[in-house]
């Protein structure tokens, strides 16, 4: 049997090669159509070949001239197993197995972002995609800290929260989607899916695999302003019916917009391979590889005193130093094992080994009063300049097993899934060691003799010469400072029942065992301290859905999270940020873990035969016995804070009309911190909160060749501070405000054949200055990029 093509536009039936999951799932029950489709189409193909040698050909022949074969084709090719055919912004199924309901039927919100949606958004790194995602804020890192982004969901932290098909990536790092199929962010406690932490929810990158239904290779290039280059290449290939192997590549650069001499350089390759042991047992090794060399500064500042304090106007110039990196190298290996028992069990497998190896120095600015004279004459605004640096190395094992177990039990209809899951993740950290040989130009202080300090703007307000290789850094790496690791063993059981054939139940739970191990170091003394402690962790998930229609659900959901004392790798003792709490009284660490419970009621409406979604939630999260920080110290106060978040969610996502694609979604919250070993923080809303947030990508398709759209979103105002209490207030007003902001994104497509396309985006179109988060203190304020253009041709062949 040879191999089909993409030329053929045929997937081999998958009777002859899908390991099915149990009671087959509606993904299988597509595949089986589409093969028995092509089953039938082929005898019919060879019909028209025949009848078009022969006498009254020209009938049989303008039967085939007028096949929808573009459609046809579009349906078929796309290798992502959890999409819905024919609509590109809709995903049918969740990428983690053990969902095992279409999303539409599921209990929870989970927002997906389709590969379509991704590719013609225009960017590529996840935390511009998360950013456009309503109920989604960013934040700003410890002094400044690059390791990665940091994402806050409903209003809760989640840098550590991101997951790679159902593995928690400790990581840390730069993130690309160049290799993934669709990213799906669960909202709402997630501990008995993801373990520790996820407290408002956790994002999971469904990565590409290989497969076995059909040859293909994509060719994507890019070019644009700001020196932007792009190349990726996905290439898949059937070496024969029980092997494939499949290649994504990447290789782009860009300055950041708005903000040159500061670039992003990329470049990534992901390997995935598979092989089927006869219909029932499949391995599949899969290698993902990532180098990112950034150099960036950090953006603006705030100036001024409460109530006219905003972000600096004019704009600073770039002030990244020529010296200043942000860098990331990223080496994972995955093997992954599914073996079908029988009809009715199916065992799943994934183990993966992962380094990360991160690095950054960085310059940040903020508002100064320098003196072009001794005393307090002659006194000036500026900026003065400030060092930001650290290091980390990551090293990561998992392994998760699922059985998935479909049965009667007394008389009800189980999709039962029992699970275990074994990890084990450890993180050096440390700084670097910085010189300074540039000249100081200026005196940030009125009693200074001389030059003591770096700043962007001289008396007269111009911008000095040579700003970018003003400090004339040199640097070189300190010993490690301090060592994380947590060793965890979970077992989880996960049971859907259909009590009726309208009235069906959700119920999970999920046991977290973990070892708590860290250690410091001073780099001067080479004094250790080592801290140690174990806890286990119970959470627990229910919900029932009740069928309206077939197509029509209500449900109602409770779930629950849990968060320990230590849990953020990336800062050390700093309890303000996540870092570990310790007693001063004895260096012993008391704190419980953080417990939050979760309750929602929605709907969900599968419309335009399952190619259109609308889904509405209401929410109210509580999160108990939270660990406040105290500025920079490790002596934050266990346990003593409370804070509640409740509000509304909205969607719709899929085909609008015949020609009109989008996904549209509007959050709706608000946050109150109710304790605190602060008193004036009781009653405060947290720090990094939108209150509203909206964002829609639209995609018309005018004719077959031709398709415009483009995206809006919207944020609105937040107030900065530290993570997971009140946002910093002053006399009732926010001391630290980020205006909100709403940014206009544009693309157009031609399709010149079934091969070739080309796509035209322009970002932030109006050009216009926003601001994704600010420091706690308002001296540095991340900002978006400015105005782009890119030009993409996309081939396949």
């Amino acid at each position: 049997m040879s191999k089909p093509t993409q030329d053929a536009g045929i997937r081999r039936p998958a009777s002859l090669r899908t390991l099915a999951t149990p009671a087959a799932s509606p993904a299988l029950r597509s595949g089986l159509a589409l093969g028995l489709s092509a089953a039938m189409l082929a005898p019919l193909a060879a019909t028209a070949q025949t009848a078009a040698a022969t006498p009254g050909a020209a009938t049989a022949k303008k039967d085939e001239t007028q096949l929808p074969e573009v459609k046809t084709r579009a349906q078929v090719i796309d290798p992502n197993p959890n999409a819905q055919t024919g609509v590109p912004y809709k995903a049918r199924t969740s990428g983690d197995s053990r969902h095992t309901r279409p999303l539409a039927e599921t209990p929870q919100t989970i927002t997906v972002i389709t590969k379509a949606a991704i590719d013609e958004s225009g960017v590529s790194d996840l935390r511009s995609l998360l950013d456009a995602q309503p109920g989604i804020t960013l934040g700003t890192g410890e002094n400044g800290n690059a390791f990665g982004d940091r994402y806050i969901i409903r209003g809760q932290e989640a840098r550590s929260d991101v997951f790679v098909d159902g593995l928690r990536d400790p990581g840390m790092t730069t993130r690309e989607s160049f290799a993934l199929e669709q990213i799906e962010v669960s909202k709402g406690p997630n501990s008995s899916f993801a373990g520790r932490g996820t407290v408002g929810g956790a994002v999971n990158a469904i990565t590409k695999q290989a497969t076995l239904d059909y040859d293909f290779k994509r060719l994507s290039a890019s070019v644009g302003s700001d020196g932007a280059l792009r190349g990726t290449l996905d290439l898949n290939h059937i070496f024969s019916d029980q092997m494939a192997l499949r290649i994504n590549a990447l290789h782009g650069q860009e300055d950041v917009p708005g903000r040159a001499p500061s670039e992003r350089r990329r470049q990534g390759l992901a390997l995935s391979g598979v092989y089927e042991f006869g219909k029932d047992r499949q391995v599949t090794l899969d290698y993902y590889g990532l180098r990112a060399y950034d150099r960036l500064d950090l953006g603006s500042y705030l100036v001024g005193t409460v109530p006219n304090r905003g972000p600096a106007n004019p704009v600073p110039p770039a002030y990244a130093q020529e010296q200043d990196f942000l860098n990331s190298k990223v080496d994972t290996v995955t093997a992954r094992v599914k073996w079908r028992l029988d009809d009715n069990r199916v065992i799943t497998s994934l183990t993966r080994y992962g380094t990360t190896d991160n690095g950054y120095i960085v310059t940040g600015a903020r508002s100064a009063t320098a003196y072009s004279g001794t005393g307090t004459t002659g006194a000036y605004t500026t900026a003065s300049l400030s060092t930001h640096n650290a290091w980390q190395e990551v090293e990561y094992f998992a392994h998760q097993t699922n059985l998935q177990w479909n049965n009667q039990l007394f008389g009800l209809k189980n999709e039962l899934i029992l699970g275990a899951e074994l990890s084990d993740h450890k993180v050096e950290r440390g700084t670097y060691a910085i010189t300074n040989s540039g000249a100081f130009n200026c005196r940030t202080s009125g009693t200074a003799t001389a030059n003591n300090g770096y700043c962007i703007y001289d008396s007269t307000g111009a911008v000095v010469s040579g700003l970018s290789n003003l400090m004339g850094r040199g640097y070189t790496q300190n010993i490690w400072a301090s060592h994380w690791q947590v060793k965890t063993l979970a077992l989880s059981a996960m049971d859907t029942m259909d009590f009726t054939d309208k009235l069906s139940g959700f119920a999970g739970l999920r046991v977290d065992r973990f070892d708590f191990d860290f250690t410091t170091r001073n780099i001067t003394t080479l004094a250790v301290v080592d801290y140690r402690y174990n806890d286990t962790l119970f959470n627990g998930h229910l919900g029932l859905t009740y069928k309206l229609k077939p197509n029509l659900i209500v449900y109602g959901t409770v779930s629950s999270a849990s968060d320990i004392n230590g849990g953020e790798s990336d800062v050390g003792t700093n309890s303000g940020y996540g870092g570990l709490i310790i007693d001063p009284s004895n260096g012993a660490i008391n704190a419980q873990p953080e417990k939050s419970t979760n309750l929602e009621v929605g709907t969900k409406w599968d419309l335009m035969d399952g190619k259109l979604l609308a889904s509405a939630a209401v929410f109210h999260t509580v999160k108990r016995g939270v660990m406040e920080g105290s500025g920079y110290a490790s002596a934050g106060t266990a346990n003593s804070g409370k804070n509640r978040v409740y509000g509304l969610e909205l969607s719709l996502v899929g085909a609008l009309t015949d020609k009109l694609s989008g996904q549209l979604g509007l959050t709706t919250m608000k946050s109150t911190v109710l304790a605190s070993a602060t008193a004036a923080n009781v009653g405060l809303p947290l720090s990094n909160f939108a209150d509203h947030s909206a964002s829609a990508q639209l995609k018309y398709q005018a004719n077959d060749a031709i398709a415009f759209g483009g995206m809006v979103k919207y944020e609105s105002a937040r107030c900065a501070g530290q993570p997971d209490t009140a946002a910093g207030y002053t006399n009732g007003t926010c001391g630290q405000p980020v205006p909100d902001y709403t940014t206009l994104d544009l693309f157009a497509s031609y399709r010149f054949n079934r091969a070739l396309e080309a796509r035209v985006n322009v970002l932030n179109v109006t050009d216009k200055d926003y601001y994704l988060a600010a420091y706690r203190s308002g001296s540095f304020l991340y900002k978006g990029d400015a105005r782009a253009v890119r030009v993409t041709v996309d081939y396949k062949f």
